[in-house]
């Protein structure tokens, strides 16, 4: 034998032993992935040292230590994060033992390790980083820190035990500008009331007034009773629990929870507490499309005593209100927002609406400045819709030069997404999401650069990790890819399924892109599946409906499949909506029942009756696949768009068209 031929030999046989290997390391990262999901240690334990020298050994290293990170030794931590300095894993470990030491009031350790945390994306561990700064530094802490910790803890919505901690020290070992209030406490429990989180609700009443958990057991054990039973308000503490009473009561008896506040509590309570409940009534109302709804808000005196969302279904509501709107109650809703709220895109668009409608050239011009600040073609829903209010049509960018060799090659080099890719590859998605996010978004402050994040995107995209690509792609600010943002992928099959059933591409674009950012593997909590996302009982019934016999759920992993029954069901959805591709989308997300009522009403624009659309999950959806669907258009087609004739009108059903489909799914 030849002695090249033996060389050769050599390097197929030694290739062949190291993707064996590879292999089994592969093996050993998912059986670690499943054993970390079921809690189970002393597996972790024993199969940790088969992941040394694996691409994902931080991910292997992590899970173990996690796994028993309330019995581990402060040293055992301190190694772990200096053998993976700079990783994701560091600092999500690091993020969990900051944690961890907040729950056993550690304060010394969790001063020391703090500075050091990257990410500083959890909520707790910066309220327990506020209370910490509050005990070393004393009085010369910053006044910022109350505010801080007041506004987590308002918007935290499960149970919390870093920021209500926080909260009781800032209430009762601070004064000055540097403190919170009794208020500040009661605010916390209506707007936990409000959420229906007894727990969080007993927490903040017990901050308030400790006294008074007895009198909130028996408003818990029956609203009416105790509303009913009590005879006055005498004092700020009977008050607040005359309130939280009312806000219970609103969820389930609105009508009797109302005629109690204008009969019999209205006159006792205070201006703001009255314009609250008031507040939480019309946001009921609202949010069940009651045309009731704006003549409750106009019980509020104050509109500066509602809540930012409160204030958001108030605007909703005058949006509602016809084919047209109640422009100045709106305006008025809207300018009684926080600044965050107001620069919403949505109210930003309806304000200059609204100025448009009062006709003034004072109040055209300030409408032209809001709208010139928003306009763009990419950038979104009400974005595109301001565009063509300024006269113009939704045309993608020129793209920019695209990345060049030398930045993608660094793109590739980079650890965190190297191994984000390998982790989606290998079946661990949602390790691989993070561990990409972090490298382009968190590993460094501000993220990548423009530059590095069209690169990091063009190298998902030739992997086909497309919701990556775009994820990335949408990240950047002063250059747009279009190509990245807005992918076509299995373009033959889309289009030419789509055009046989005479549906429209882009519209099947639009919603894949929503649904799954063209993720063939993707499965949603409640069982959906595929491309288009498409529900086992769903399924099939459209495969009945399109003849496909034999047909199994299974096959929704299939892509071809998955494309006939999606595409299929989205055409019956579409014309049983009499094309109305607003409608057809709450349909596909919500069920077809639920939109068939959102449509009685005022004939409106789509725009406006999507707003109002009571699901928040819905109304992001309707919103994001029509504007997705417009720039699709322009991209297939070549040619200026609008999305407003997309939208058109919603109103009632027209009697004189077909009865809708009942069987419809």
């Amino acid at each position: 034998m030849k002695f090249r031929t033996i060389l050769a030999l050599i390097a197929v046989g030694f290739a062949a032993t190291v993707a064996q290997a590879q292999n089994r390391g592969d093996d050993t990262l998912l059986e670690m992935a499943q054993a970390f999901r079921q809690g189970n240690k002393a597996r972790l334990s024993q199969l940790l040292p088969l992941a040394r020298g694996h691409v994902l050994e931080p991910w292997a290293a992590y899970w173990e230590l996690r796994a028993r990170l309330d019995t581990a030794s402060t040293q055992e931590v301190q190694d772990f994060l200096g053998r993976y300095a700079g990783t994701y894993q560091e600092d999500r470990l690091r993020n969990d033992w900051l944690l961890l030491l907040g729950q056993r009031r550690d304060w010394t350790t969790f001063a020391d390790e703090h500075p050091r945390f990257r990410m500083n994306d959890d909520g707790q561990v910066r309220c327990y980083a506020a209370l910490v700064r509050h005990l070393v530094e004393g009085p010369a802490a910053p006044p910022t820190l109350a505010d801080e910790v007041r506004r987590i803890w308002f918007a935290q919505r499960g149970d919390d035990d870093a920021c209500t901690l926080a909260a009781s020290r800032f209430l009762t070992e601070t004064s000055g500008r540097n403190r919170m209030s009794t208020a500040d406490a009661w605010r916390k429990a209506r707007l936990a009331m409000e959420a229906n989180r007894p727990k969080m609700v007993a927490a903040a009443v017990e901050l308030a007034s400790a006294e008074a958990m007895p009198l909130l057991a028996e408003l818990n054990a029956s609203p009416a009773r105790f509303l009913t039973s009590r005879a006055t308000a005498s004092s700020r503490v009977r008050r607040e629990l005359i309130g939280l009473a009312l806000i219970r009561m609103a969820t389930t008896d609105p009508d009797n929870a109302a005629a109690l506040l204008e009969s019999k509590w209205g006159p006792q309570l205070k201006l703001e507490e009255r314009n609250w409940i008031w507040g939480v009534l019309g946001r009921q109302a609202a949010q069940k499309l009651d045309d009731d709804a704006l003549a409750l808000y106009a019980k509020v005196t104050r509109d500066s005593d509602l809540t930012d969302d409160m204030l958001a279904w108030k605007a909703r509501a005058a949006l509602r209100a016809g084919r047209t709107p109640q422009w100045p109650t709106l305006t008025a809703a809207i300018d009684a927002m926080s600044d965050e709220a107001r620069r919403d895109p949505a109210w930003q668009y309806w304000k200059a609406r609204a100025l448009l409608a009062g006709g003034h050239e004072a109040q055209r011009a300030e409408a032209q400045k809001l709208l010139e600040a928003l306009a763009s073609p990419t950038r979104g829903f009400y974005e595109m819709l301001a565009l063509e209010e300024l006269g113009q049509r939704v045309t993608p960018p020129a793209r920019p030069a695209p990345p060049t060799a030398e930045e993608k090659e660094a793109a590739r080099q980079d650890p965190s997404l190297a191994r984000g890719l390998y982790a989606i590859a290998l079946g661990l998605r949602g390790e691989g999401v993070r561990e990409w996010n972090y490298g382009t978004n968190l590993a460094r402050p501000g993220g990548m650069a423009d530059r590095e994040l069209l690169a990091a995107a063009q190298v998902a995209c030739e992997r086909e990790v497309w919701d990556r690509c775009i994820n990335t792609s949408e990240r950047t600010k002063g250059e747009v890819d279009i190509e990245q943002r807005f992918p076509l992928p299995f373009r033959e099959q889309v289009v030419r399924r789509s055009l046989d059933i005479n549906l429209d591409p882009a519209f099947v674009y639009g919603l894949i892109r929503q649904e799954s950012r063209f993720v063939m593997d993707a499965r949603s909590s409640v069982g959906a599946s595929g491309l288009m996302q498409v529900m086992p009982a769903t399924a099939r019934w459209t495969a009945r409906k399109l003849g496909l016999n034999g047909f199994r759920v299974e096959q929704l992993a299939d892509r071809d499949t998955n494309i006939a029954i999606g595409t299929g069901y989205l055409k019956l959805v579409l014309d049983d909506f009499s094309n109305s591709m607003a409608l057809a989308a709450a349909a596909y997300n919500a069920g077809p029942g639920r939109p068939r009522n959102w449509r009685n009403g005022p004939v409106m624009e789509a725009a406006a009756w999507a707003e109002n659309v009571p699901f928040g999950e819905t109304r992001d959806y309707v919103k994001k696949v029509l504007a997705n669907t417009t720039l699709y258009a322009a991209v297939l087609t070549g040619q200026p768009q609008s999305l407003k004739a997309r939208l058109g009108m919603v109103g009632p059903r027209d009697m004189a068209l077909p009865e809708p489909n009942r069987d419809l799914p």
